[in-house]
């Protein structure tokens, strides 16, 4: 062999090696994006909602875009006079805004969660003002109509990425909090736009229809992780605030979902899968709730809890060695929890609940969503980082990165040992002083100082609610830490 033969011989050995490491090498983990509240507002320029009720859901891109109408503020103003709610919900200004950002922030995103709550508060009265000649029918179509509109966006913004729904108390036919305890017109229209969405196989996608026309459930495979699965839940027939349309309390629907939820968790326990649960109100205490009404947890007095009864995070946490995570919203806040049961005495055992922030404004905190790293091997939350807009209007808005949980909180990820090493950690500083307490006081509320500030307040009940979620294991805990 010739000395030029030789040096390409040994050029060969040395880098085919290399070269077949770099093509057969994976990413540790993936990108995902997890939304909550979006609560679009299409009233937010009362003139065109006429046109809107009127016109196929192709049309309201170029509706709801055009300038606004003259008499916009007026209009505006009335109608939150006539449907008072706290602030002001997104706009489809806000909306795009969002959109544009995610399509910056998370182009490369594998699979999209929405924890729910599409629709704007107060809708129905909202709706019912401004159109009161309108039929039931018109408005459900109306509904259905706002909810593809934002998933259409979503689809449009991340084309041919699976896009994960579950939905909120707000995104009923019939009102806040309410939803018929079976086949419901909403559900029905909109478990197309869903199983389309999810972008499933024929198999899956038969099986979704079915479910979520049964109740507002389904489970599907999770994108891009093997051998897990996305277990999703309308949580609303849980909700200690749910009745019928008709206004009838009603428990037959929860009682149905959980026994769905726990056949589920059973099965993907037997064949060795890995699962993880969307849904939108979290187990728990509502402690924002509980601490407005000064309630007397020492003195005997009921706290307010989210849920009717503690049977989900009962369910949830029996299959603690199944489940990997949970998500939810509802509060609008940036919130990490751990489901918990009684009888487990180790630390670190039990289901992360990752409570994800808004994109509404409503409550005066800036629109955010959350950008993850999924570590497809485990489906573990590996981290992530929260983007947070730089005001709550969406005209000249810009987004940018408000922190990454691995540097705020020096954890390799988020899971039950890292949640429950964090948890105890913020419970052994009840004055909230540590560079992770002021990290969760800082991010817990995005862009409002003042609700900081409160909830530095109730720092040490707080925190017993994060991995205590029964009435009697928080008041323990609370009254604990009074003494």
């Amino acid at each position: 062999m010739t000395r030029p033969q030789t040096l390409l011989a040994l050029s060969l050995l040395l880098t085919t090696p290399l070269l077949a490491q770099s093509t057969t090498h994976t990413p540790t983990t993936i990108p995902a994006l997890f939304l909550s509240d979006i609560h679009l507002d299409p009233f937010a320029d009362p003139a065109k909602v006429a046109r809107l009720n009127a016109s196929p859901i192709a049309q309201w891109p170029a509706i709801l875009t055009a300038p606004a109408s003259p008499t916009q503020p007026q209009d505006s103003a009335a109608l939150s006079n006539a449907c008072p709610t706290r602030g002001i919900d997104t706009p489809n200004v806000l909306w795009q805004s969002s959109l544009h950002a995610i399509r910056t922030h998370a182009a490369s995103v594998r699979f999209v969660t929405v924890s729910g709550d599409l629709l704007a508060h107060s809708f129905d009265c909202k709706y019912k003002t401004l159109l009161p000649a309108a039929t039931h029918a018109d408005y459900v179509a109306f509904t259905e109509k706002t909810a593809a509109y934002i998933v259409t966006g979503l689809r449009a913004t991340l084309p041919g990425i699976p896009v994960y729904i579950a939905l909120g108390n707000n995104d009923s036919a019939c009102g806040d909090y309410h939803l018929d305890p079976a086949h419901d017109d909403l559900l029905a229209r909109l478990a197309p736009t869903v199983a389309d969405a999810a972008g499933l196989p024929d198999a899956d996608r038969a099986s979704l229809l079915h479910d979520f026309t049964t109740g507002g459930y389904y489970n599907v495979p999770l994108a891009d992780t093997p051998h897990t699965r996305l277990i999703v839940l309308d949580d609303i027939y849980l909700s200690a605030k749910y009745t019928a349309c008709s206004g009838t309390p009603d428990p037959a629907p929860g009682i149905a979902q959980l026994a769905w939820l726990d056949a589920q968790l059973a099965d993907a326990r037997q064949r060795n899968e890995r699962v993880w649960v969307l849904a939108h109100i979290p187990p728990g205490v509502d402690l924002v709730a509980t601490a407005r009404k000064l309630t007397n947890l020492c003195g005997g007095a009921q706290m307010q809890m989210f849920l009717s009864s503690e049977r989900l995070a009962e369910v949830l946490t029996n299959y603690r060695d199944t489940i990997h995570l949970t998500l939810f919203g509802h509060t609008h806040t940036d919130e990490m929890h751990l489901l918990t049961s009684s009888t487990d005495a180790k630390p670190g055992i039990g289901v992360p609940l990752k409570i994800v922030a808004s994109i509404t404004p409503i409550n005066g905190n800036r629109p955010t969503f959350t950008v993850a790293r999924i570590n497809p091997a485990t489906a573990n939350l590996a981290d992530y980082t929260v983007f947070e807009a730089s005001n709550l209007t969406g005209i000249a808005t810009t987004w940018s990165a408000e922190y990454t949980y691995s540097t705020a909180y020096h954890q390799p990820a988020f899971n039950a040992t890292a949640a429950s090493t964090l948890i105890a950690d913020f419970q052994s500083d009840p004055s909230a002083q540590t560079s992770a307490s002021q990290s969760y006081l800082r991010n817990y509320f995005p862009g409002a100082g003042n609700l900081t500030i409160l909830l530095q307040t109730v720092w040490p009940q707080y925190t017993c609610s994060m991995a205590h979620d029964s009435a009697a294991a928080f008041t323990a805990c609370a009254c604990s830490t009074a003494k």
